[in-house]
């Protein structure tokens, strides 16, 4: 009876948390536009043209090649007159268009904290959008989820912005559906839809069946791609709660849990070190910078973070360092 008890309070408190989380997207950009961006506004203005750099369209100059330069740019009429690598400089087009890969499988509506990683997504697609479409830029999106593909085209203008945040909102799985994840059919469909070279932003929590490493490294290869990992503190470590009940938010598949036991807790966070390390290692190899969103992070802060990482990295690799991946909150 106990046990039943608790599994009735629990979907209680969910249901009530599910409606307490269904977001106008008019207030939610309001509101956003009024703390978060007017914060960000002086501050990532200076970044701009570091941070999302446009197709470049006519040739400025040409220098010699340093590593991790981008080999398509290399002159080689050029390199075969003087026997010494050089590449083609180009004066930035403004004009940018930002596509927004989006995994909203089941997976995406947890949240122990403040709010649900599909919140969270909305809300970093929300900035990220009002930022770019405000300098005069066009952002598309595909949605994902259980197989099911909806493609928003690339458009401009706070409206767009707000139909993009409201098709997010509402686009879920089927009752029925029930698939675990799969990414690389994300990345797949993905490919032929964006025909001009763009920024990528790949927004998931990277819960998904292996193998979408190879289709992210392709697209890396044509695109500017940028993975946004979402996460809450409870997938790394589970405190100690007693006897509950664990749902699989993809399967439906429940089970009893004693999280009181030490050696249940230890196992639980040893799989989530290594879901880590290969999440890691496939975004290493595929050569994509990442930013990690926590459901209890300030986004503000997240970002300015991110800032401050990829200009670090795009200081190194002018000085012939390495290229290295901005990978989460690393001081």
């Amino acid at each position: 009876m106990a046990r039943l008890k608790a599994v009735a309070n629990t979907a209680a408190a969910i249901e009530e948390e599910t409606s307490a989380l269904r977001v106008d997207p008019e207030s939610m950009l309001r509101r956003l536009e009024w703390t978060v961006l007017r914060r960000l506004d002086g501050l990532l203005q200076g970044d701009y043209r570091t941070l999302f750099r446009g197709s470049g369209l006519d040739l400025a100059d040409l220098r010699e090649y340093q590593p991790d330069d981008d080999v398509r740019y290399i002159d080689w009429n050029v390199t075969a007159r003087l026997q010494i690598p050089h590449i083609r400089e180009f004066q930035e087009d403004r004009e940018i268009t930002a596509w927004f890969l989006l995994d909203l499988s089941g997976s995406i509506d947890f949240g122990s904290r403040r709010m649900r990683k599909r919140t969270l997504a909305a809300e970093f697609v929300a900035l990220l959008s009002r930022l770019l479409t405000r300098y005069g830029n066009r952002v598309g999106a595909i949605l994902y989820c259980d197989g099911a593909h909806l493609v928003i085209p690339p458009r401009s203008g706070r409206r767009h912005v707000l139909h993009l945040i409201d098709e997010m909102l509402a686009f879920k799985a089927a009752p029925d559906a029930g698939s675990e994840t799969d990414l690389s059919g994300l990345i797949g469909f993905a490919q032929p839809v964006m025909k001009r070279r763009s920024v990528v932003f790949l927004v998931s929590d990277f819960i998904s069946k292996p193998g979408w490493g190879k289709g992210l490294s392709m697209l890396a290869r044509r695109h500017e791609v940028i993975a946004v990992r979402l996460y809450d503190p409870l997938e790394q470590e589970l405190p100690d709660l007693g006897l509950i009940v664990m749902q699989d938010a993809e399967t439906g598949e429940q089970m009893f849990v004693d999280t009181h036991d030490r050696k249940f807790r230890q196992r639980f966070a040893t799989a989530a070190a290594q879901r880590e390390e290969r999440l890691r290692t496939v975004l290493g190899e595929s050569g994509v910078d990442c930013l990690e969103l926590g459901t209890d992070d300030p986004l503000d802060e997240a970002l300015l973070q991110f800032t401050r990482l990829r200009k670090r990295r795009s200081q190194l690799a002018s000085g012939g360092v390495a290229r290295s991946v901005a990978y989460g909150t690393q001081p």
